[in-house]
């Protein structure tokens, strides 16, 4: 029987390669969610570089929200990423939401992106 681990690098694998296929030279999404906080950052894979990053932990979030793990934290994050992006001149991105499941602060940080001009 597999570990949780396992099964969540499985996923992950598995997303990435969708990811890959659909992109067509597009920016990347990426998204982190750890216990306590959530990141997020628009990635170019042709030159291996960051565009845009946003997390939890920056300080125009950090006084916002109570804590960075919740859902009300994740849509902070995404309208931060989507500003930032749309400012390095990125406008249309692919998601890729890593091994976690479409729900939650994942959810909640794809739709408030979106919602700040990001298209996805």
């Amino acid at each position: 029987m597999e570990t949780s681990r396992q099964l969540f690098d499985r996923r992950k694998k598995r997303t990435s390669a969708r990811v890959r296929k659909v992109s067509k030279g597009r920016m990347r999404l990426s998204v982190y969610r750890s216990g306590k906080h959530i990141y997020a950052q628009v990635i170019d894979d042709t030159k291996g570089a960051t565009l845009a990053a946003a997390s939890s932990l920056d300080k125009d979030i950090k006084g916002k929200v109570k804590n960075g793990a919740g859902k009300d934290a994740a849509g902070e994050v995404g309208k931060l990423v989507a500003e930032r992006a749309k400012k390095a001149g990125v406008e249309v991105v692919v998601f890729d939401r890593g091994g976690y499941l479409y729900h939650g602060r994942v959810k909640a940080l794809a739709e408030a992106a979106r919602e700040s001009g990001l298209a996805f």
